[in-house]
C-alpha cells in the first residue's frame, strides 16, 4: 500500500492495536474452534424470557474473528449469545444453537452480521427449518461439507426444538454505519477540498444485486458528504470473487484513485467491510492514497446495531412457537 508520509506510524499503531485485540480475546478464554465462539454469560430464565442471540458472521483469520468478538463483547451481559462464524454453514449454526440451548434458551434471535441483508438469507432460513430446501442433518459426524474459499458450507436442516426469528437487514442498511464512515474519513483527512474519497466494498456477482449494494452503501456515505466538504466521494465494489467482473472493477477503482493525484489532490480509501482492508492493497499497488486498513469493526456503532437487531427480533414473532 502506498500513501502519504504518515503511513509508517499509522501502520505501526494499527498493528499494535490488532495484537492487543488478539491478546484480549485469548485472555478472555475465547479458545473455541474458529467457526463459533461461545460468548454466553447469562443463563436464560423466565426473567430473560428464554431468549438468546445467535450472531452470524463471515469469519476469517484470528484477527478477523477477534475483532468481531471484541465488538460484540459488551452484549455478553445482556443476553446469552453465540457467534457462528461461516457463510451460513449448518455445522457452525448447529454448534451455536446447541450451546444456546444448553444455556436454557428456547427463543433464538438470529442476527446476520453481513454487509448485505441479501447474503445467504434464504439459505439461512432453510437451515433453520423456516422454509423448505435443506435436507435433514446427516448421521455421520464426519459427513463431507461443501467448501467456498476454504470455508465450510454445509447445508442441512438443524436439529433443534428452539423457535427462531431472523434479521433481514445488513450493515449496508444500518444508519449507524454512516457515523463509522464519518469517523474514518475525518481521521484520515487533511484538506477535504483537495481529497477524493473512495468507499470500497466486496460486492456480489449479480449485476442487479450489485446495484442494490451500491445504492445502500451510498446512502450511508451521505453522512460523509454532509459532514465534510470532500472534492468527490464515490462508492464502488470490487466483486472480488468473479475474475471477469473483478478485472473491470479494478480498472475503474484504479482510475478513480489515480485521478485524485493527477488533479493535485489525494485519495482516501475507506473499506466498507466488516473487518480489515481485504485485497485492496494489492488492487491499489503502486498508487498514491491514504487508508488506515480498518473495516467497520471494531466500532461501538456496530455493537449498537447488533443490539438493535437483537431487541427488534426479541419483540417480534418467532417461527415454531
Amino acid at each position: 500500500m502506498t500513501s502519504d508520509r504518515r503511513r509508517p506510524a499509522s501502520a505501526s499503531r494499527m498493528r499494535g492495536a490488532l495484537l492487543a485485540l488478539a491478546g484480549a480475546a485469548m485472555l478472555g478464554a475465547c479458545a473455541s474452534a474458529p467457526r463459533a465462539t461461545d460468548a454466553a454469560v447469562l443463563p436464560a430464565t423466565a426473567e430473560t424470557d428464554e431468549y438468546g442471540v445467535l450472531v452470524m458472521a463471515h469469519g476469517g483469520g484470528d484477527t478477523w474473528n477477534s475483532e468481531v468478538t471484541q465488538a460484540l463483547a459488551p452484549l455478553q451481559a445482556e443476553f446469552p449469545m453465540w457467534i457462528a462464524f461461516g457463510m451460513a454453514d449448518a455445522a457452525s449454526l448447529q454448534a451455536g444453537v446447541d450451546a444456546l440451548e444448553r444455556q436454557g434458551v428456547k427463543r433464538i434471535g438470529v442476527v446476520r452480521l453481513f454487509i448485505s441483508g441479501e447474503s445467504w438469507y434464504q439459505r439461512t432460513r432453510q437451515i433453520l427449518g423456516l422454509e423448505p430446501g435443506a435436507p435433514p442433518k446427516p448421521q455421520a459426524d464426519d459427513a463431507a461439507h461443501a467448501q467456498h474459499g476454504g470455508h465450510s458450507m454445509a447445508l442441512w436442516r438443524l436439529d433443534s426444538d428452539a423457535s427462531f426469528a431472523v434479521s433481514r437487514d445488513g450493515l449496508a442498511d444500518a444508519p449507524e454505519m454512516g457515523a463509522v464512515l464519518v469517523e474514518r474519513a475525518r481521521a484520515l483527512s487533511r484538506d477535504p477540498g483537495q481529497e477524493d474519497v473512495l468507499v470500497l466494498a466486496h460486492g456480489p456477482e449479480d449485476d442487479a444485486e450489485n446495484e442494490r449494494w451500491l445504492a445502500r452503501i451510498d446512502a450511508r456515505a451521505n453522512a460523509v458528504r454532509e459532514a465534510l466538504p470532500f472534492r468527490r466521494l464515490q462508492v464502488m465494489t470490487l466483486r472480488e470473487d468473479w475474475p471477469d467482473k473483478r478485472a473491470a472493477a479494478t480498472a475503474r477503482i484504479r482510475s478513480y484513485v489515480q485521478r485524485a493525484a493527477s488533479e493535485g489532490g489525494r485519495a482516501i480509501v475507506i473499506p466498507f467491510r466488516v473487518q480489515g482492508f481485504g485485497p485492496y492493497a494489492e488492487v491499489l499497488q503502486g498508487l498514491e492514497y491514504v487508508a488506515d486498513g480498518r473495516g467497520l469493526v471494531p466500532d461501538t456503532e456496530v455493537t449498537a446495531w447488533v443490539r438493535r437487531q437483537a431487541e427488534t427480533l426479541r419483540a417480534g414473532e418467532f417461527a415454531g412457537e
